[in-house]
C-alpha cells in the first residue's frame, strides 16, 4: 500500500467518526480526549454505529478491527510536528481549557496543516475570506487569543454535516450517527497540503467494511465557501431549538413554521454569497428541510444550554456581526441571538 498518513485530532466525538473512517482506509489517528474516554478507546476501540442503505438497524464499526490504527490520550507530551495533518474537533469554548490551550499553540507553531471540524470556524480560517474584518468577529469567540499563533494559509475548514451523538445509555467510546451525510472540506492554500486531503478522500471512498460501502465520506472542495453552507442550517435549525422556557427538536425548529425557516435559511445563504460564495456552494433549503425531518432531538448547543453551559459556540453571533458590518439584519436572527444570550446569562448567574 502507498504511504499512510498520521493524523492528530483534538476531540473524540466527531473526531472518532472521522478517525474511524480514516482507520478503515488504512490511515492512523491519535485522538486527544478526556482520560476516561482515552482509556476506553484504547481498551475497547472507538465504536461507531451507522445506518447503511439496505441494512436493517445500525452497523457497528469497531476501530480495533480496521487496517489503520486508532489511539487516544491526553494533552501531555504530544508533539504535533510528528503528524501529517491535525484535526480540530472540539467545541470552540474547550480550546481555552488548561492543557488544550497549550497544545493548540504548539499545533500553530508546528506549521502543520490544520483541518477544523468545528461548527464555529477558527478565526484564522475566516481570515482567508477576502475583505472580511476578522478583528470585529473576536468578541464572538469565548477566547479569541487561542488562535493568535496560526497562519491562515495552514488552516482549512471541514463542515461537520453528519449528525452524531453519544447514546446516554452507552459507554463514552460509542458514537451513533443519526444523519449520515458527508464531511465537506475546503482546499488549503498550498497544493501539497491539499493533496493530503485528496488522498484521504479517495482512500475513504474506496474502503469497504465487511464488503459494505459505509456512508459519511470526506469530500474535498475547491471553494473555501463550501463549509459555510452549514451556517444556513445552524441558524435555521440548531440555534432555533433554543426557546424561552426550554428546548425543541431540530425537526420542530425547522418544520413548525416552514415559511419562516425558509426566510432565515435563504437570508443566511444570501449573506454567504455576498462574501463570495457561489450559489452552488450552498445547499438548497428543500434538501435541508427534508434532512431535518429525521432530527428528533434538540441540537447539541441547545442541550448544552439546558444542562447549564456557560459558554457555547456562537455561529449565530458571527452571522449577525458579519451581516451588521454589511448593513444587513434579520429580526428572526436577532431574536435567536437574544434567546441564546438570555440562557447564557441565566446559566452564568446560577453558577456564580
Amino acid at each position: 500500500m502507498a504511504t499512510t498518513y498520521n493524523t492528530l485530532i483534538l476531540g473524540a466525538s466527531y473526531g472518532s467518526l472521522l478517525a474511524t473512517k480514516l482507520a478503515l482506509a488504512g490511515h492512523s489517528t491519535h485522538l486527544i480526549c478526556l482520560p476516561a474516554e482515552a482509556e476506553l478507546i484504547n481498551k475497547e476501540g472507538a465504536r461507531v454505529r451507522l445506518p447503511v442503505k439496505g441494512k436493517e438497524g445500525l452497523v457497528e464499526v469497531d476501530s480495533r478491527k480496521l487496517p489503520g490504527k486508532l489511539s487516544a490520550g491526553g494533552t501531555e507530551g504530544v508533539d504535533p510536528a510528528r503528524y501529517d495533518l491535525i484535526g480540530l474537533a472540539m467545541q470552540e469554548p474547550q480550546y481555552r481549557s488548561p492543557g488544550v490551550r497549550e497544545l493548540l499553540d504548539k499545533v500553530a507553531k508546528s506549521k502543520k496543516p490544520c483541518m477544523s471540524i468545528m461548527n464555529m470556524p477558527p478565526l484564522p480560517y475566516l481570515a482567508r475570506i477576502p475583505g472580511l474584518n476578522v478583528e470585529a468577529l473576536k468578541p464572538c469567540y469565548t477566547d479569541a487569543t487561542v488562535w493568535q499563533s496560526f497562519d491562515p494559509k495552514l488552516v482549512t475548514l471541514c463542515s461537520p454535516d453528519p449528525q452524531a451523538f453519544r447514546p446516554p445509555e452507552d459507554k463514552v467510546n460509542v458514537l451513533q450517527v443519526a444523519l449520515p451525510t458527508n464531511f465537506k472540506v475546503a482546499r488549503f492554500d498550498d497544493p501539497k497540503h491539499t493533496a493530503v486531503l485528496k488522498r484521504m478522500q479517495d482512500d475513504i471512498e474506496a474502503a469497504r467494511f465487511e464488503g459494505m460501502e459505509l456512508p459519511v465520506k470526506l469530500k474535498l472542495h475547491d471553494s473555501i465557501f463550501v463549509p459555510l453552507a452549514k451556517w444556513c442550517m445552524l441558524l435555521t435549525g440548531n440555534y432555533r431549538c433554543v426557546q424561552k422556557d426550554g428546548m425543541r427538536s431540530i425537526k420542530e425548529a425547522v418544520h413548525t413554521d416552514l415559511a419562516q425557516s425558509r426566510k432565515v435559511y435563504e437570508w443566511v445563504s444570501a449573506l454567504c454569497q455576498s462574501l463570495g460564495a457561489a450559489k452552488d456552494d450552498m445547499v438548497p433549503f428543500e434538501k435541508y428541510a427534508a434532512a431535518a425531518e429525521s432530527l428528533m432531538k434538540p441540537s447539541s448547543a441547545a442541550r448544552a444550554l439546558a444542562a447549564g453551559a456557560q459558554n457555547i459556540e456562537r455561529v449565530d453571533r458571527i452571522v449577525q456581526t458579519i451581516a451588521a458590518s454589511r448593513g444587513q439584519k434579520l429580526d428572526a436572527v436577532d431574536q435567536t441571538v437574544a434567546m441564546v444570550d438570555g440562557w447564557l446569562a441565566k446559566n452564568r448567574k446560577a453558577a456564580a
